[in-house]
């Protein structure tokens, strides 16, 4: 029997339902509502099930509209839908990814980056105006271990090839001797000549950072990633003092016995919730988002991106951990008088377990980045049809960011979880290698049999279930979509995209075009180029380019 498309619940509408409403009477009230109402032209039958009335649309109305919709709207499917028609169009701009130069680039980072870019795809896609900013740990005491490490242990050939790695290798080196008195004193040294702005150190830290960012572009490149602004804490050096003074001037300022700058955040002004924001010796607290404690410089940064901007809202895409703090930033704003925080939103991650390469533990994006393509490369050769692939190594790279993205995006953000290479990669199941694996069978029928055109096309032989069941799916997307854009949550859309592959997988099974009669191979081929459509559309959403060989 098949599925009704729409349920009515007797016990939504009835107006005394009680829960002691026994279920025959409400089986009872559903038939009788089911007798009084008749059939039309968008419904073909209407029937009562225990307590609901289910009603059938009709099929050939189903497909025509349907099939007519994705056709019309292409790239544009779901978001046309009248469910956005209310939702005003605004400006976002999303601070994600955010490294800290001459650190390793942790597998935290490639969650902030895929998550960041998600929203900010989402958000566009939705007509909304988007600001893409990587905030990066550019400034600080490290830079002064960073300087005289390089002065001993630098290589200006290494820094230009191979910059992230290099600065990594010479922090972990000078990191050795750092708690040497003769050290600290030569880092503290370098650091107050940049913040004097020394000339010499100033050309070299601006090397350091120069060459981080080129190299950091190249890898966003490979991830299908890019910024409007690569922004930092450098640049909020003067802007900071500023902010000092605005919080002394508003008496929101205190000070405590030790000399530590404090803002009074509890309700009753008792100082029973304090946020720390200057240590004894007058510098700001800028080195940790860990330990609530805000810098002026985040504070400085967000002003400036709101005057800078003016957008409707301000989003953070950072691991759990920072909680507190983007909560006390925002409530120190408020105090400023910035009324614009409470447009300020947090999306916080979990975290990732077990990420490791053959090698040992990941250090690097980039690491995770060719593990991955080796990997997928491994088992597309290990498979007969891999030959035929113009660019294998293009088609594994795509394929295993797939495979990581729709891994990390299955569960709730906020949820921590176990990484496993194996599951990730499996081709059956609920992975992003299946994904790409419905999406270019779907598409090598359309090679096979050409461009499936919609006028003139027979719809009405799409009745069997599993043609109903794609077009059923595919009226959805839209409510997905709507769901995503409300809690920007990508595991609303990552689960209607395996669902969809699991349906179309199915029908690809049961509805062969070839050796069909020609309209009923026709209008198949309309409903697997529609499939395919809205597949490939869901999963750029994502941050996943679809690939057409496998």
């Amino acid at each position: 029997r098949h599925v009704a498309d729409f349920q009515l619940s007797i016990a939504s509408v009835i107006e005394n339902s009680s829960s002691d409403c026994l279920a025959q009477d409400l089986h009872l009230q559903a038939q009788k509502l089911a007798e009084r109402l008749k059939c039309d032209a968008v419904v073909s039958e209407i029937s009562a099930g225990p307590g609901t009335v289910n009603f059938t649309i009709n099929r050939e109305l189903l497909a025509k509209t349907v099939l007519q919709q994705v056709f019309k709207d292409g790239s544009e499917y779901g978001v046309k839908s009248e469910l956005f028609s209310t939702v005003p169009r605004q400006k976002a701009v999303i601070e994600f990814s955010s490294p800290n130069i001459a650190k390793k680039f942790h597998i935290g980072h490639l969650r902030s980056t895929i998550v960041g870019n998600f929203i900010a795809n989402l958000k566009l896609a939705l007509g909304h105006e988007v600001v893409r900013i990587n905030y990066l740990g550019d400034w600080g005491m490290q830079f002064g271990l960073l300087g005289i490490g390089f002065q001993s242990f630098g290589n200006k050939e290494k820094l230009k090839s191979s910059p992230l790695q290099h600065l990594f290798e010479v922090y972990v080196q000078i990191n050795k001797a750092a708690e040497d008195e003769n050290t600290k004193k030569l880092a503290k040294d370098f650091f107050r000549k940049l913040e004097e702005h020394d000339e010499q150190t100033l050309s070299l830290w601006k090397q350091f950072r120069d060459f981080s960012i080129e190299e950091y572009i190249r890898i966003y490149k490979r991830l299908g990633v890019h910024f409007d602004e690569y922004s930092g804490e450098s640049h909020y050096r003067e802007k900071a003092q500023e902010v000092l003074r605005m919080l002394e001037d508003k008496g929101l300022l205190q000070k405590t016995t030790k000399g530590t700058g404090i803002v009074d955040l509890s309700e009753k002004k008792d100082l029973s919730l304090v946020s720390t924001v200057m240590r004894s010796d007058g510098t700001s607290l800028y080195i940790t988002r860990q330990f609530l404690i805000i810098s002026f410089r985040d504070l400085a940064a967000a002003i400036d991106r709101m005057n800078k901007h003016s957008c409707d809202t301000m989003i953070y895409v950072t691991d759990k951990s920072q909680s507190h703090h983007f909560q006390h930033l925002f409530q120190i704003l408020k105090l400023m008088g910035y009324d614009w925080a409470e447009r300020c939103q947090h999306v916080s991650f979990g975290l990732v377990q077990g990420m490791k390469t053959r090698r040992g533990e990941v250090i690097f994006l980039e690491d995770v980045l060719n593990e991955v393509r080796s990997r997928m490369l491994q088992n597309m050769t290990s498979t007969k049809t891999t030959k035929e692939i113009q660019d294998p190594v293009e088609t594994a790279e795509k394929v295993g960011l797939a495979a990581l993205i729709i891994q990390d995006f299955r569960g709730l953000l906020s949820s921590d979880y176990q990484f496993s290479w194996d599951r990730a990669l499996q081709s059956r199941g609920d992975t992003g290698v299946f994904l790409q694996y419905t999406h270019a069978r779907l598409h090598s029928l359309q090679r096979m049999h050409g461009n499936a055109q919609l006028t003139g096309v027979n719809v009405a032989c799409l009745q069997e279930p599993d043609a109903i069941s794609v077009l059923q799916h595919l009226l959805r997307y839209d409510e997905v979509l709507y769901r995503s854009s409300q809690d920007l949550q990508p595991k609303h859309i990552v689960s209607y995209l395996l669902t969809l592959s699991h349906l179309a997988a199915v029908a690809h099974k049961t509805l062969p075009v070839r050796g069909s009669a020609p309209e009923v191979a026709q209008a198949r081929l309309c409903l697997f180029q529609a499939a395919r459509s809205v597949l490939a559309n869901g999963m750029k959403l994502l941050g996943i380019t679809p690939v057409t060989q496998m």
